[in-house]
């Protein structure tokens, strides 16, 4: 608690000291925010949150859980929290996991199982930013390692640590009384207060997450201080985006594995999204160092197998 009191009163005084260095890094998070957090993360978020109030997300579900189901042998709501994951990206996932277990539409032990594996950077920021940033040609072997390792981890995870999970498990009567439809007449007025309330939600979310990519961003500040240069190194460990944009294409590996993990940054935000529950924010941290590790591995294996195509 001392050293976190230092951090904070040493990060206050680099801000009154070095203003205009303070005003860099500040500015350069809340532009990452509005640039590419908003657009790319808000309609999904208010999208998710309606479909979560109106109970539409098994329907949703409906169209990967043919090929789920029968390899993870989880329930619709569960197969749908792992495709807004998967495709919306970090921290979506976590975020609509949050939501349905909330609304007593996951189990608790479903809840972390789905944080296991499901919270990762999304594919579009991953192929339209992260790839051309690095100067990579390939692009199968990066989606693999961001992607396909996850899913296999989870796969392993499914028939080990979470077997107990249950395919026909029942809905608490409470809630299944809740998923009863309204009457004709009362659906146009829940649609609007469900869309009015996912709004609200979404909004408090995003801003929420904007402080944090400002606060990490500034964290920069400390060690260029000292070392009157910016530590590149530890930058994309505090936050991701700007971290990348600093390294550039300088140390692709490294980026790649600070990827994985997500840095501080993306903990943070994940604490946001889940803190209002009581999933624990520790085990997902656990689980992304073990993923982290693992894609590790990969790239060794690579630089092994295939030396003449790593990294390229």
């Amino acid at each position: 608690m001392k050293l976190l009191t230092f951090l904070f009163l040493a990060l206050l005084g680099c801000i009154l000291t070095h203003s205009g260095l303070s005003l860099y890094y500040a500015g350069a998070g809340l532009e990452l925010w509005f640039q590419k957090m908003i657009p790319s993360l808000l309609p999904f978020m208010i999208l998710s949150g309606v479909m979560v109030r109106m109970r539409l997300t098994d329907k949703a579900a409906m169209i990967l859980y043919p090929i789920v189901r029968p390899i993870l042998k989880v329930r619709k709501n569960v197969c749908y929290a792992m495709l807004m994951g998967f495709l919306c990206g970090f921290p979506m996932g976590a975020r609509v996991v949050d939501d349905l277990y909330m609304r007593q539409m996951i189990t608790k032990r479903e809840a972390e199982y789905l944080l296991a594996f499901c919270n990762n950077i999304g594919p579009v920021y991953f192929c339209s930013f992260v790839l051309p940033l690095l100067g990579r040609k390939l692009v199968f072997p990066y989606l693999f390692g961001m992607y396909g390792i996850p899913l296999l981890y989870g796969l392993v995870l499914r028939y080990t640590v979470f077997c107990d999970l249950s395919v026909t498990r029942e809905l608490p009567s409470a809630v299944l009384v809740s998923c009863e439809a309204s009457p004709e007449q009362n659906f146009g007025e829940r649609l609007l207060r469900e869309c009015d309330d996912a709004i609200h939600a979404s909004l408090q979310n995003i801003l929420s997450l904007g402080g944090y990519m400002i606060l990490y961003n500034l964290l920069n500040l400390i060690p260029h201080i000292l070392l009157g240069h910016p530590l590149t190194v530890l930058s994309p460990l505090l936050e991701i985006t700007g971290g990348l944009k600093m390294l550039g294409d300088t140390m692709p590996l490294y980026s790649l594995l600070a990827l994985s993990f997500g840095g501080m940054s993306c903990i943070a935000q994940t604490y946001s999204c889940i803190g209002g529950s009581d999933l624990s924010v520790g085990k997902y941290v656990l689980h992304k160092c073990f993923l982290t590790l693992l894609n590790g591995f990969f790239y060794l294996c690579w630089f092994l197998w295939m030396p003449s195509s790593f990294l390229r």
